[in-house]
Protein backbone atom coordinates (compact mmCIF):
# COMPACT_ATOMS: atom_id res chain seq x y z
CA UNK A 1 0.00 0.00 0.00
CA UNK A 2 1.82 3.72 -0.89
CA UNK A 3 1.44 6.10 1.63
CA UNK A 4 -1.08 8.99 1.36
CA UNK A 5 -0.25 12.38 0.39
CA UNK A 6 -3.59 13.73 2.64
CA UNK A 7 -4.20 12.68 5.58
CA UNK A 8 -7.68 11.53 6.01
CA UNK A 9 -9.23 13.92 8.29
CA UNK A 10 -7.96 16.20 10.37
CA UNK A 11 -4.08 16.49 10.69
CA UNK A 12 -2.03 17.67 13.36
CA UNK A 13 -1.29 21.50 14.14
CA UNK A 14 2.11 22.17 14.15
CA UNK A 15 2.73 23.89 17.35
CA UNK A 16 6.25 25.62 17.46
CA UNK A 17 7.66 25.47 21.07
CA UNK A 18 10.03 27.70 22.02
CA UNK A 19 12.27 28.54 25.13
CA UNK A 20 10.38 30.26 28.04
CA UNK A 21 10.83 34.13 27.49
CA UNK A 22 9.99 36.86 30.15
CA UNK A 23 7.72 39.35 28.53
CA UNK A 24 9.11 42.45 27.21
CA UNK A 25 8.46 45.66 29.46
CA UNK A 26 5.02 47.65 28.59
CA UNK A 27 6.33 50.67 27.14
CA UNK A 28 4.10 53.83 27.49
CA UNK A 29 3.81 56.27 24.89
CA UNK A 30 2.27 59.60 24.08
CA UNK A 31 -1.24 59.72 22.26
CA UNK A 32 -1.29 60.91 19.13
CA UNK A 33 -4.19 63.14 17.31
CA UNK A 34 -5.05 59.53 15.33
CA UNK A 35 -5.27 57.23 18.06
CA UNK A 36 -8.67 56.26 18.52
CA UNK A 37 -10.16 57.80 21.66
CA UNK A 38 -10.18 55.38 24.80
CA UNK A 39 -13.26 53.60 25.44
CA UNK A 40 -14.83 54.04 29.06
CA UNK A 41 -15.57 51.13 31.36
CA UNK A 42 -19.49 52.61 30.97
CA UNK A 43 -19.88 52.76 26.98
CA UNK A 44 -23.67 54.14 27.01
CA UNK A 45 -25.25 54.94 23.52
CA UNK A 46 -22.58 52.82 21.67
CA UNK A 47 -25.60 51.27 19.43
CA UNK A 48 -26.21 54.78 18.40
CA UNK A 49 -22.46 55.92 17.22
CA UNK A 50 -21.38 56.97 15.06
CA UNK A 51 -24.51 58.89 13.89
CA UNK A 52 -24.91 62.24 11.47
CA UNK A 53 -27.24 64.62 11.68
CA UNK A 54 -29.13 63.20 8.10
CA UNK A 55 -28.38 59.61 9.52
CA UNK A 56 -30.69 61.16 12.61
CA UNK A 57 -33.09 62.31 11.06
CA UNK A 58 -33.72 58.97 8.80
CA UNK A 59 -33.78 57.05 11.98
CA UNK A 60 -36.23 59.13 13.63
CA UNK A 61 -38.92 59.03 10.86
CA UNK A 62 -38.30 55.10 10.57
CA UNK A 63 -38.95 55.18 14.12
CA UNK A 64 -42.33 56.79 13.30
CA UNK A 65 -42.67 53.88 11.19
CA UNK A 66 -42.01 51.41 13.88
CA UNK A 67 -44.50 53.05 16.28
CA UNK A 68 -47.35 53.08 13.65
CA UNK A 69 -46.82 49.47 13.02
CA UNK A 70 -45.99 48.18 16.41
CA UNK A 71 -48.34 49.87 18.76
CA UNK A 72 -51.30 48.56 17.68
CA UNK A 73 -49.12 44.99 17.51
CA UNK A 74 -48.05 45.59 21.64
CA UNK A 75 -52.00 45.47 22.71
CA UNK A 76 -52.20 42.08 21.25
CA UNK A 77 -49.21 41.48 23.03
CA UNK A 78 -50.72 42.28 26.58
CA UNK A 79 -53.94 39.95 25.29
CA UNK A 80 -51.49 36.66 25.19
CA UNK A 81 -49.32 38.14 28.40
CA UNK A 82 -52.54 38.81 30.37
CA UNK A 83 -52.26 42.06 31.33
CA UNK A 84 -54.06 45.50 30.73
CA UNK A 85 -54.04 46.89 27.96
CA UNK A 86 -51.77 49.74 28.83
CA UNK A 87 -49.07 47.46 29.92
CA UNK A 88 -48.44 47.25 26.01
CA UNK A 89 -47.27 50.21 25.57
CA UNK A 90 -45.01 50.66 28.35
CA UNK A 91 -43.14 47.69 26.73
CA UNK A 92 -42.47 50.06 23.93
CA UNK A 93 -41.20 52.99 26.06
CA UNK A 94 -38.63 52.82 29.08
CA UNK A 95 -37.24 49.08 27.78
CA UNK A 96 -36.43 50.76 24.34
CA UNK A 97 -34.64 53.33 25.74
CA UNK A 98 -32.51 51.06 28.22
CA UNK A 99 -31.58 48.91 25.43
CA UNK A 100 -30.35 51.23 23.27
CA UNK A 101 -28.08 53.12 25.94
CA UNK A 102 -26.55 49.86 26.85
CA UNK A 103 -26.92 47.33 23.97
CA UNK A 104 -24.58 46.74 21.11
CA UNK A 105 -26.56 46.26 18.22
CA UNK A 106 -27.63 48.94 16.03
CA UNK A 107 -31.04 46.96 14.75
CA UNK A 108 -32.32 44.58 17.43
CA UNK A 109 -36.08 46.15 18.82
CA UNK A 110 -36.31 45.06 22.28
CA UNK A 111 -39.88 45.07 22.86
CA UNK A 112 -42.90 42.94 23.94
CA UNK A 113 -43.05 39.40 22.30
CA UNK A 114 -45.58 36.80 21.91
CA UNK A 115 -43.32 33.68 23.09
CA UNK A 116 -42.11 35.05 26.46
CA UNK A 117 -46.07 37.04 26.85
CA UNK A 118 -47.42 33.07 26.30
CA UNK A 119 -44.71 31.80 28.86
CA UNK A 120 -45.89 34.48 31.45
CA UNK A 121 -49.17 34.28 31.24
CA UNK A 122 -48.52 29.90 31.21
CA UNK A 123 -47.39 30.58 34.65
CA UNK A 124 -48.33 33.46 36.39
CA UNK A 125 -51.92 32.84 35.59
CA UNK A 126 -52.31 29.79 38.82
CA UNK A 127 -51.21 32.66 41.10
CA UNK A 128 -53.45 35.27 40.32
CA UNK A 129 -56.33 36.81 37.87
CA UNK A 130 -55.22 37.89 34.36
CA UNK A 131 -55.08 41.28 34.67
CA UNK A 132 -55.40 42.17 38.58
CA UNK A 133 -53.05 44.46 40.37
CA UNK A 134 -51.42 41.50 41.66
CA UNK A 135 -51.05 40.01 38.38
CA UNK A 136 -48.98 42.88 36.99
CA UNK A 137 -47.04 42.99 39.87
CA UNK A 138 -46.02 39.34 39.57
CA UNK A 139 -45.69 39.80 35.87
CA UNK A 140 -42.96 42.90 36.89
CA UNK A 141 -41.23 40.39 39.54
CA UNK A 142 -40.69 37.95 36.53
CA UNK A 143 -39.16 40.63 34.36
CA UNK A 144 -36.79 41.63 37.58
CA UNK A 145 -36.07 38.18 37.71
CA UNK A 146 -35.10 37.52 33.97
CA UNK A 147 -33.01 40.78 34.14
CA UNK A 148 -31.25 39.24 37.67
CA UNK A 149 -30.66 36.12 34.84
CA UNK A 150 -29.69 38.20 32.23
CA UNK A 151 -26.79 39.81 34.45
CA UNK A 152 -25.73 36.53 36.06
CA UNK A 153 -25.32 34.99 32.36
CA UNK A 154 -23.08 37.94 31.41
CA UNK A 155 -20.93 37.39 34.58
CA UNK A 156 -20.36 33.74 34.30
CA UNK A 157 -20.25 34.11 30.29
CA UNK A 158 -23.36 31.35 30.61
CA UNK A 159 -24.89 32.62 26.88
CA UNK A 160 -24.03 29.39 25.18
CA UNK A 161 -26.47 27.75 27.20
CA UNK A 162 -29.48 29.20 24.77
CA UNK A 163 -27.30 27.15 22.15
CA UNK A 164 -29.11 24.12 23.78
CA UNK A 165 -31.63 24.92 21.84
CA UNK A 166 -31.40 23.85 18.42
CA UNK A 167 -33.34 26.09 15.21
CA UNK A 168 -35.72 22.80 14.43
CA UNK A 169 -36.89 23.03 18.27
CA UNK A 170 -36.94 26.67 18.42
CA UNK A 171 -39.48 26.16 15.24
CA UNK A 172 -41.32 23.89 16.68
CA UNK A 173 -41.88 25.91 19.92
CA UNK A 174 -42.91 29.16 17.85
CA UNK A 175 -45.22 26.88 15.91
CA UNK A 176 -46.99 25.19 19.19
CA UNK A 177 -47.11 28.51 20.51
CA UNK A 178 -48.70 30.18 17.36
CA UNK A 179 -51.48 27.09 17.66
CA UNK A 180 -52.04 27.83 21.36
CA UNK A 181 -52.25 31.75 20.92
CA UNK A 182 -54.85 31.42 17.51
CA UNK A 183 -57.66 29.01 19.68
CA UNK A 184 -57.24 31.10 23.19
CA UNK A 185 -58.13 34.57 20.88
CA UNK A 186 -60.98 32.43 18.94
CA UNK A 187 -63.31 33.66 21.97
CA UNK A 188 -63.12 36.35 21.49
CA UNK A 189 -63.27 37.05 17.67
CA UNK A 190 -66.35 35.41 17.49
CA UNK A 191 -68.27 36.63 20.75
CA UNK A 192 -68.63 33.48 23.05
CA UNK A 193 -67.40 32.69 26.16
CA UNK A 194 -64.81 29.76 27.54
CA UNK A 195 -64.10 29.27 30.76
CA UNK A 196 -60.91 26.96 30.40
CA UNK A 197 -57.32 27.44 29.60
CA UNK A 198 -56.47 24.35 28.14
CA UNK A 199 -56.15 25.00 24.72
CA UNK A 200 -57.93 21.28 23.56
CA UNK A 201 -60.72 22.19 25.85
CA UNK A 202 -61.19 26.13 24.79
CA UNK A 203 -61.76 24.39 20.82
CA UNK A 204 -63.81 22.39 21.88
CA UNK A 205 -66.34 24.83 24.27
CA UNK A 206 -66.11 27.42 20.95
CA UNK A 207 -67.30 24.36 18.73
CA UNK A 208 -70.18 24.04 21.30
CA UNK A 209 -71.51 27.59 21.16
CA UNK A 210 -70.84 28.29 17.18
CA UNK A 211 -74.80 28.68 17.00
CA UNK A 212 -74.59 31.72 19.59
CA UNK A 213 -71.39 33.20 17.79
CA UNK A 214 -72.12 37.15 17.35
CA UNK A 215 -72.38 38.15 13.82
CA UNK A 216 -71.11 41.58 13.96
CA UNK A 217 -68.11 40.59 16.26
CA UNK A 218 -67.24 38.14 13.63
CA UNK A 219 -67.96 40.33 10.41
CA UNK A 220 -65.11 42.28 12.34
CA UNK A 221 -62.58 40.18 13.09
CA UNK A 222 -62.86 38.46 9.32
CA UNK A 223 -62.79 42.94 7.86
CA UNK A 224 -59.54 43.21 10.54
CA UNK A 225 -57.45 40.09 9.54
CA UNK A 226 -58.38 40.79 6.00
CA UNK A 227 -57.50 44.28 6.17
CA UNK A 228 -54.12 43.16 7.79
CA UNK A 229 -53.36 40.38 5.58
CA UNK A 230 -53.94 42.30 2.27
CA UNK A 231 -51.96 45.07 3.23
CA UNK A 232 -49.03 43.14 4.10
CA UNK A 233 -49.45 41.46 0.78
CA UNK A 234 -49.39 45.33 -0.98
CA UNK A 235 -46.34 46.18 0.78
CA UNK A 236 -44.63 44.91 4.15
CA UNK A 237 -44.50 48.60 4.87
CA UNK A 238 -47.93 49.36 5.03
CA UNK A 239 -49.88 49.27 8.45
CA UNK A 240 -51.71 47.06 8.89
CA UNK A 241 -52.38 46.87 11.76
CA UNK A 242 -52.74 50.94 13.06
CA UNK A 243 -55.73 50.99 9.78
CA UNK A 244 -57.41 48.13 11.30
CA UNK A 245 -57.30 49.82 14.80
CA UNK A 246 -58.37 53.35 13.26
CA UNK A 247 -61.02 51.97 11.47
CA UNK A 248 -62.58 49.54 14.36
CA UNK A 249 -62.62 52.32 16.56
CA UNK A 250 -64.42 54.44 13.98
CA UNK A 251 -67.23 51.83 13.48
CA UNK A 252 -67.31 51.48 16.87
CA UNK A 253 -68.23 55.22 17.53
CA UNK A 254 -70.30 55.61 14.57
CA UNK A 255 -72.37 52.68 14.69
CA UNK A 256 -72.29 52.31 19.17
CA UNK A 257 -70.87 48.54 18.92
CA UNK A 258 -70.40 48.69 22.72
CA UNK A 259 -74.53 48.58 22.70
CA UNK A 260 -75.39 45.83 20.28
CA UNK A 261 -73.81 43.35 22.62
CA UNK A 262 -70.14 43.82 20.89
CA UNK A 263 -67.12 43.92 23.80
CA UNK A 264 -65.10 47.58 24.14
CA UNK A 265 -61.62 47.79 25.45
CA UNK A 266 -62.73 50.03 28.31
CA UNK A 267 -60.84 52.46 30.42
CA UNK A 268 -57.50 52.83 29.67
CA UNK A 269 -54.98 54.44 32.18
CA UNK A 270 -53.38 57.69 30.55
CA UNK A 271 -49.77 59.41 31.26
CA UNK A 272 -46.66 57.84 31.58
CA UNK A 273 -45.95 54.81 34.24
CA UNK A 274 -45.39 54.95 37.94
CA UNK A 275 -42.06 53.29 38.94
CA UNK A 276 -42.09 51.15 41.77
CA UNK A 277 -40.17 48.00 42.68
CA UNK A 278 -42.49 44.66 42.13
CA UNK A 279 -43.59 42.62 45.36
CA UNK A 280 -43.92 39.01 45.66
CA UNK A 281 -43.99 36.38 48.30
CA UNK A 282 -41.87 33.43 49.03
CA UNK A 283 -44.04 31.34 47.68
CA UNK A 284 -45.46 32.67 45.06
CA UNK A 285 -41.27 33.75 44.16
CA UNK A 286 -40.32 29.60 43.93
CA UNK A 287 -43.23 29.49 41.34
CA UNK A 288 -41.74 32.33 39.36
CA UNK A 289 -38.55 30.89 39.30
CA UNK A 290 -39.10 28.78 36.68
CA UNK A 291 -40.87 31.15 34.51
CA UNK A 292 -38.61 33.54 34.02
CA UNK A 293 -35.92 30.89 33.43
CA UNK A 294 -37.83 29.85 30.58
CA UNK A 295 -38.17 33.25 29.16
CA UNK A 296 -34.30 33.74 30.21
CA UNK A 297 -33.55 30.86 27.95
CA UNK A 298 -36.30 32.23 24.90
CA UNK A 299 -34.78 36.07 25.31
CA UNK A 300 -30.93 34.66 24.53
CA UNK A 301 -31.69 32.66 22.03
CA UNK A 302 -34.12 34.57 20.02
CA UNK A 303 -32.00 37.96 20.83
CA UNK A 304 -28.44 36.56 19.96
CA UNK A 305 -30.14 34.96 17.08
CA UNK A 306 -31.06 37.61 15.83
CA UNK A 307 -29.09 40.40 16.41
CA UNK A 308 -26.33 38.16 14.89
CA UNK A 309 -28.14 37.63 11.79
CA UNK A 310 -28.75 41.95 10.94
CA UNK A 311 -24.80 42.36 12.35
CA UNK A 312 -23.54 39.87 9.81
CA UNK A 313 -25.95 41.00 7.04
CA UNK A 314 -25.03 44.82 7.77
CA UNK A 315 -21.67 44.46 8.25
CA UNK A 316 -21.67 45.66 11.87
CA UNK A 317 -19.63 44.92 14.80
CA UNK A 318 -21.90 43.21 17.54
CA UNK A 319 -20.89 42.99 21.40
CA UNK A 320 -22.79 40.00 22.34
CA UNK A 321 -21.79 40.99 25.77
CA UNK A 322 -23.38 43.84 25.84
CA UNK A 323 -26.07 42.79 24.30
CA UNK A 324 -26.80 40.55 27.48
CA UNK A 325 -26.42 43.44 29.75
CA UNK A 326 -28.92 45.84 27.45
CA UNK A 327 -31.50 43.23 27.13
CA UNK A 328 -31.06 42.76 31.34
CA UNK A 329 -31.24 46.93 31.12
CA UNK A 330 -34.60 46.61 29.19
CA UNK A 331 -35.94 43.99 31.48
CA UNK A 332 -35.67 45.83 34.36
CA UNK A 333 -36.34 48.57 33.00
CA UNK A 334 -39.92 46.74 32.00
CA UNK A 335 -40.40 46.08 35.58
CA UNK A 336 -39.54 49.12 37.76
CA UNK A 337 -42.37 50.40 34.76
CA UNK A 338 -44.98 48.46 35.96
CA UNK A 339 -44.84 46.23 32.68
CA UNK A 340 -43.68 42.40 31.53
CA UNK A 341 -41.13 40.83 30.54
CA UNK A 342 -39.49 42.13 26.90
CA UNK A 343 -37.45 40.16 23.95
CA UNK A 344 -35.40 41.16 21.20
CA UNK A 345 -38.10 40.76 18.24
CA UNK A 346 -37.38 39.07 14.81
CA UNK A 347 -40.65 41.02 13.26
CA UNK A 348 -39.99 43.53 14.55
CA UNK A 349 -36.56 44.14 14.23
CA UNK A 350 -37.30 43.30 10.65
CA UNK A 351 -39.94 46.03 10.55
CA UNK A 352 -37.06 48.65 11.49
CA UNK A 353 -34.72 47.94 8.91
CA UNK A 354 -37.41 47.82 6.44
CA UNK A 355 -37.72 51.11 7.42
CA UNK A 356 -34.62 52.33 6.56
CA UNK A 357 -33.34 52.83 10.64
CA UNK A 358 -29.54 51.93 10.69
CA UNK A 359 -29.34 52.40 14.60
CA UNK A 360 -30.80 52.49 17.85
CA UNK A 361 -32.20 56.40 17.71
CA UNK A 362 -35.21 54.52 15.58
CA UNK A 363 -36.09 52.95 18.89
CA UNK A 364 -35.62 56.02 20.99
CA UNK A 365 -37.59 58.05 18.27
CA UNK A 366 -40.69 55.12 18.87
CA UNK A 367 -40.47 55.24 22.29
CA UNK A 368 -41.55 59.15 21.87
CA UNK A 369 -44.05 58.67 19.83
CA UNK A 370 -45.78 55.98 22.32
CA UNK A 371 -44.85 58.63 25.08
CA UNK A 372 -47.30 61.22 23.29
CA UNK A 373 -49.74 58.12 22.48
CA UNK A 374 -49.87 58.07 26.40
CA UNK A 375 -50.14 61.58 27.39
CA UNK A 376 -52.67 62.36 24.81
CA UNK A 377 -54.36 59.75 22.58
CA UNK A 378 -55.51 57.01 25.39
CA UNK A 379 -59.40 58.23 25.28
CA UNK A 380 -60.12 56.89 21.54
CA UNK A 381 -58.55 53.56 22.40
CA UNK A 382 -61.43 52.69 25.05
CA UNK A 383 -64.03 52.28 22.04
CA UNK A 384 -61.49 49.25 20.23
CA UNK A 385 -63.86 46.23 20.64
CA UNK A 386 -62.28 43.33 21.72
CA UNK A 387 -62.90 41.12 18.65
CA UNK A 388 -60.69 43.53 16.54
CA UNK A 389 -57.98 43.19 19.35
CA UNK A 390 -58.46 39.43 19.54
CA UNK A 391 -58.53 39.22 15.32
CA UNK A 392 -55.08 41.19 15.67
CA UNK A 393 -53.89 38.71 18.15
CA UNK A 394 -54.65 35.79 15.84
CA UNK A 395 -52.66 37.33 13.02
CA UNK A 396 -49.81 37.27 15.15
CA UNK A 397 -50.36 34.08 16.06
CA UNK A 398 -50.68 32.73 12.77
CA UNK A 399 -47.24 34.40 11.68
CA UNK A 400 -45.76 32.34 14.23
CA UNK A 401 -46.94 29.06 12.52
CA UNK A 402 -43.82 28.38 10.36
CA UNK A 403 -45.46 25.98 7.82
CA UNK A 404 -42.21 26.69 5.34
CA UNK A 405 -39.98 26.47 7.72
CA UNK A 406 -41.50 22.65 8.94
CA UNK A 407 -41.76 21.61 5.59
CA UNK A 408 -38.01 22.25 4.81
CA UNK A 409 -36.95 20.57 7.86
CA UNK A 410 -39.21 17.53 6.96
CA UNK A 411 -37.30 17.39 3.32
CA UNK A 412 -33.59 17.55 4.63
CA UNK A 413 -34.44 15.39 8.19
CA UNK A 414 -37.30 13.78 9.01
CA UNK A 415 -36.37 12.78 12.49
CA UNK A 416 -36.03 16.67 12.99
CA UNK A 417 -39.16 17.51 11.96
CA UNK A 418 -40.83 14.64 14.40
CA UNK A 419 -39.01 16.83 17.14
CA UNK A 420 -40.33 19.82 15.98
CA UNK A 421 -43.85 18.51 15.91
CA UNK A 422 -43.68 17.03 18.91
CA UNK A 423 -42.50 20.21 20.67
CA UNK A 424 -45.43 21.93 19.40
CA UNK A 425 -47.85 19.36 20.42
CA UNK A 426 -45.95 19.63 24.40
CA UNK A 427 -47.20 23.73 23.79
CA UNK A 428 -50.55 23.08 23.00
CA UNK A 429 -51.63 20.08 25.08
CA UNK A 430 -49.58 20.54 28.04
CA UNK A 431 -48.54 24.01 28.40
CA UNK A 432 -45.94 26.72 27.00
CA UNK A 433 -42.99 26.10 29.71
CA UNK A 434 -43.25 22.25 29.52
CA UNK A 435 -43.13 22.72 25.64
CA UNK A 436 -39.79 24.91 26.26
CA UNK A 437 -38.21 22.44 28.49
CA UNK A 438 -39.10 19.60 26.37
CA UNK A 439 -37.58 21.15 23.17
CA UNK A 440 -34.46 21.74 25.09
CA UNK A 441 -34.69 18.28 26.65
CA UNK A 442 -34.78 16.89 23.03
CA UNK A 443 -32.02 18.98 21.48
CA UNK A 444 -29.84 17.80 24.12
CA UNK A 445 -30.94 14.01 23.59
CA UNK A 446 -30.47 14.05 19.90
CA UNK A 447 -26.60 15.22 20.43
CA UNK A 448 -26.04 12.71 22.79
CA UNK A 449 -27.63 10.26 20.60
CA UNK A 450 -25.30 11.56 17.50
CA UNK A 451 -22.34 10.92 19.93
CA UNK A 452 -23.38 7.81 21.83
CA UNK A 453 -23.64 6.19 18.06
CA UNK A 454 -21.36 8.35 16.20
CA UNK A 455 -20.93 7.83 12.69
CA UNK A 456 -17.78 4.83 11.49
CA UNK A 457 -16.14 3.42 8.76
CA UNK A 458 -13.35 1.25 7.64
CA UNK A 459 -10.97 3.39 5.05
CA UNK A 460 -10.02 1.50 2.16
CA UNK A 461 -7.36 3.24 -0.61
CA UNK A 462 -8.50 4.34 -3.90
CA UNK A 463 -6.77 6.04 -6.70
CA UNK A 464 -6.45 9.79 -5.01
CA UNK A 465 -8.00 9.51 -1.81
CA UNK A 466 -9.53 7.41 0.48
CA UNK A 467 -13.00 5.44 0.40
CA UNK A 468 -15.13 4.80 3.43
CA UNK A 469 -17.17 1.73 4.04
CA UNK A 470 -19.55 0.09 6.42
CA UNK A 471 -18.44 -1.03 9.20
CA UNK A 472 -18.73 -4.98 9.21
CA UNK A 473 -16.71 -8.51 9.66
CA UNK A 474 -14.70 -9.32 7.28
CA UNK A 475 -14.40 -5.71 5.90
CA UNK A 476 -10.38 -4.54 5.70
CA UNK A 477 -8.25 -1.62 4.34
CA UNK A 478 -5.50 -3.74 2.94
CA UNK A 479 -5.01 -8.01 3.91
CA UNK A 480 -3.90 -7.93 7.44
CA UNK A 481 -4.37 -4.40 8.26
CA UNK A 482 -7.61 -2.23 9.21
CA UNK A 483 -8.02 1.68 8.98
CA UNK A 484 -11.19 2.16 11.69
CA UNK A 485 -12.34 5.86 11.49
CA UNK A 486 -14.26 6.69 14.69
CA UNK A 487 -16.64 10.11 14.23
CA UNK A 488 -16.92 11.44 17.85
CA UNK A 489 -15.39 12.60 21.30
CA UNK A 490 -14.69 8.90 23.01
CA UNK A 491 -16.29 8.88 26.20
CA UNK A 492 -18.01 6.60 28.63
CA UNK A 493 -21.47 6.28 27.01
CA UNK A 494 -19.55 4.94 23.56
CA UNK A 495 -16.92 3.17 24.53
CA UNK A 496 -18.59 -0.16 24.38
CA UNK A 497 -19.60 0.50 21.12
CA UNK A 498 -15.88 1.85 20.01
CA UNK A 499 -14.47 -1.27 21.44
CA UNK A 500 -17.54 -4.01 19.99
CA UNK A 501 -17.09 -2.92 16.70
CA UNK A 502 -12.77 -2.77 16.94
CA UNK A 503 -13.68 -6.94 18.30
CA UNK A 504 -15.91 -7.29 15.41
CA UNK A 505 -13.13 -6.08 12.55
CA UNK A 506 -10.76 -8.28 13.97
CA UNK A 507 -12.85 -11.86 14.11
CA UNK A 508 -11.52 -14.51 12.53
CA UNK A 509 -11.47 -13.54 7.99
CA UNK A 510 -9.81 -14.29 5.46
CA UNK A 511 -7.27 -12.46 5.28
CA UNK A 512 -6.69 -12.50 9.08
CA UNK A 513 -6.36 -8.67 10.36
CA UNK A 514 -2.84 -7.96 12.07
CA UNK A 515 -3.07 -4.54 13.23
CA UNK A 516 -5.55 -2.09 13.38
CA UNK A 517 -5.45 1.57 12.95
CA UNK A 518 -7.69 4.21 14.74
CA UNK A 519 -8.73 7.00 13.48
CA UNK A 520 -8.44 9.33 16.01
CA UNK A 521 -9.49 12.62 13.70
CA UNK A 522 -12.74 13.35 14.69
CA UNK A 523 -11.61 12.17 18.43
CA UNK A 524 -10.71 15.09 20.21
CA UNK A 525 -11.23 14.32 23.98
CA UNK A 526 -10.84 10.97 25.85
CA UNK A 527 -12.27 10.50 29.66
CA UNK A 528 -11.47 7.97 32.18
CA UNK A 529 -13.50 5.53 30.99
CA UNK A 530 -12.77 5.16 27.56
CA UNK A 531 -9.17 5.19 28.50
CA UNK A 532 -9.48 1.98 30.88
CA UNK A 533 -11.55 0.91 27.65
CA UNK A 534 -8.14 1.29 25.09
CA UNK A 535 -6.22 -0.10 28.04
CA UNK A 536 -8.51 -3.56 27.97
CA UNK A 537 -8.61 -3.37 24.56
CA UNK A 538 -5.34 -3.16 23.56
CA UNK A 539 -4.32 -5.53 25.73
CA UNK A 540 -7.20 -8.05 24.28
CA UNK A 541 -6.51 -7.95 20.84
CA UNK A 542 -2.57 -8.17 21.83
CA UNK A 543 -3.21 -11.80 22.94
CA UNK A 544 -4.52 -12.48 19.98
CA UNK A 545 -1.88 -11.66 18.09
CA UNK A 546 -3.22 -8.21 16.59
CA UNK A 547 -1.70 -4.70 17.51
CA UNK A 548 -2.96 -1.44 18.16
CA UNK A 549 -2.06 1.66 16.44
CA UNK A 550 -3.16 5.10 17.41
CA UNK A 551 -3.15 7.89 13.98
CA UNK A 552 -3.61 11.26 13.53
CA UNK A 553 -3.42 11.90 17.71
CA UNK A 554 -3.47 15.77 17.90
CA UNK A 555 -1.32 17.48 21.06
CA UNK A 556 -4.90 17.91 22.88
CA UNK A 557 -5.49 14.24 22.43
CA UNK A 558 -2.16 12.99 23.07
CA UNK A 559 -2.30 15.02 26.62
CA UNK A 560 -5.16 13.26 27.29
CA UNK A 561 -3.77 10.00 26.47
CA UNK A 562 -0.77 10.61 28.32
CA UNK A 563 -2.51 11.58 31.58
CA UNK A 564 -4.87 8.28 32.09
CA UNK A 565 -1.67 6.33 31.07
CA UNK A 566 -2.58 4.88 27.49
CA UNK A 567 0.42 5.90 25.53
CA UNK A 568 2.56 3.95 28.52
CA UNK A 569 0.18 0.61 27.96
CA UNK A 570 0.08 0.74 24.28
CA UNK A 571 3.11 1.97 23.59
CA UNK A 572 4.11 5.72 22.26
CA UNK A 573 6.08 3.87 19.11
CA UNK A 574 1.87 2.86 18.58
CA UNK A 575 1.03 6.75 18.76
CA UNK A 576 1.09 8.41 15.56
CA UNK A 577 0.14 12.24 14.30
CA UNK A 578 -0.49 11.70 10.88
CA UNK A 579 -2.22 8.39 9.57
CA UNK A 580 0.67 7.80 6.50
CA UNK A 581 3.15 8.05 9.09
CA UNK A 582 1.47 4.61 10.80
CA UNK A 583 1.53 3.12 7.18
CA UNK A 584 4.98 4.00 6.09
CA UNK A 585 5.94 2.60 9.49
CA UNK A 586 4.41 -1.17 8.60
CA UNK A 587 5.75 -0.85 5.09
CA UNK A 588 9.18 -0.70 7.15
CA UNK A 589 8.67 -3.39 9.18
CA UNK A 590 6.53 -5.77 7.23
CA UNK A 591 7.54 -5.69 3.87
CA UNK A 592 4.83 -7.86 2.86
CA UNK A 593 2.91 -5.26 3.19
CA UNK A 594 1.75 -3.83 -0.14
Amino acid sequence: MAPMAEDAGRGTPQVAVSAQKKDPPVISKERTPNDPPPRSPLDIFKSLRPLTASGAVRDIVAGVQLAAMNIPQALGYTKIAGTPIVTGFYTLLFPLIAFAAFGSSRYLVVAADSATAAILAGGVSTLAPLGSPHYVELAGMVALMTAGLLLIARLLRLGFLADFMSQTALVGFLTGVGFQVAIAVLPQMLGVETTSRRSVVQLYQVVKQLGSVNAIALAMSAVVVALIFGMRWISPKLPGSLVAVVGAIAASVMWHLASRGVAVIGHVEGGLPDFGIPHATWSEFEVLVPIAGSCFVMIVAQSAATARVYAQRNHEELDEDADIVGLAAANAAAALSGTFVVNGSPTQTAMVESCGARSQMAQISTAACVAIVLLFLTKPIEYLPRCALGAMVFVIAVRLIDIRALRKIGIESPGEMQLAVATAAVVVLVGVEQGIIFAMLVSLLRVVRYSYHPHTAVLTREEHSWALNPVKRGVVTQPGIVVYRFSATLFYANAGFFAEEVRLLCEPASPRVRWVIVDCGAINHVDYSAARMLIALHQDLEREGVELELAHVDFNLRADLDRHGVCKAIGPDHIYSKLRHAITKLQEQNPNVE
